[in-house]
């Protein structure tokens, strides 16, 4: 049962983040360009708009239910079930004019039942990752995070966004344990705000699955790979195992076909070395 309710909310978190992704998406479409070399003015204006707001408090309720999903079920398992998130951004951003691919909404839904399918062999169960690993894990992947930031294209912030928001959730799932694991909340915090930071800047730089297609990807691949080699989320044997593995590697895949869409115009005036022209020269 509790499994069950666990990849529930995990569906829930995926509808509420992506929906909220595109709320922020549009919105930024319409703001000044923003630059991280002034924050405070760029908070105000993301801030004072109300439908970003409402985005961004949907994504945290979506963020929520993600934790709550973590405390339910295993970190590989919860991270394949949000990766159906992709479609639902695709279907969302289409009903908007922006490009779709359906073809790797189909692949994403294909894994979704594969991975269904997989649970007759039983569920993994999570163990208390090392120290050791998950800081050396949390360090190549802020490494990564700001080699792909400092290409400055809306996928390469899509890109490193998704890293560090991988990275605060392998920390999120360390966390769920309680006691002195609660000392990784402040670098889970870190990581967050640093993909926030990413996301926003490259909503103006990319379409949204250019952006937030990236970010997924990312996202939800590298914690099933965490689960696998710092959690010790053993699969089932057998046929079992093989369609879960295949589970796993089709929404990988249906993110990265989505996040290779051919780019729309958004923005792309905006300068990847001068990220904080007025409004009127990024027209």
């Amino acid at each position: 049962m509790s499994l069950g309710a666990g990849l529930a909310l995990a569906l829930l978190s995926a509808f509420a983040l992506n929906w909220g992704w595109l709320e922020q998406h549009g919105a930024t479409q319409a703001l000044p360009a923003l630059s991280g070399r002034r924050p405070v003015q760029s908070l105000r204006l993301l801030f004072g708009d109300r439908t970003w707001l409402v985005g961004f408090v949907v994504g945290l309720a979506g963020w929520a239910f993600y934790v709550a999903a973590l405390a339910l079920a295993p970190l590989s398992l919860v991270q394949a079930t949000s990766a159906g998130g992709i479609g639902i951004l695709a279907a969302l951003a289409h009903r908007r004019g922006h490009a779709a691919q359906w073809p790797a909404v189909s692949v994403a839904v294909i894994g979704l039942a594969l991975l269904a399918v997989s649970l007759a062999g039983g569920t993994p169960k999570s163990t208390t990752v090392s120290v050791g690993a998950l800081v050396a894990w949390l360090s190549v992947s802020a490494i990564v995070a700001a080699l792909f930031g400092a290409r400055g294209s809306g996928a390469a912030l899509g890109l490193a966004a998704g890293t560090f928001y991988a990275a605060g959730d392998v920390g999120t799932k360390a966390a769920v344990h309680g006691g002195a694991w609660l000392f990784v909340v402040p670098v889970v915090l870190a990581a967050h705000g640093a993909a926030f930071v990413a996301l926003q800047l490259g909503f103006q730089r990319g379409t949204p699955l250019a952006t937030a297609g990236t970010s997924t990807l990312l996202t939800n691949a590298l914690p099933i790979a965490a689960g696998i080699a710092l959690f010790h989320e053993r699969l089932p044997g057998g046929a079992l195992g093989v369609l879960r593995v295949v589970a796993f590697a089709s929404v990988v895949v249906a993110a990265a076909m989505l996040a290779r869409q051919p780019s729309e115009t958004t923005r792309s005036a905006i300068s990847t070395t001068e990220p904080a022209l007025p409004r009127n020269a990024a027209s």
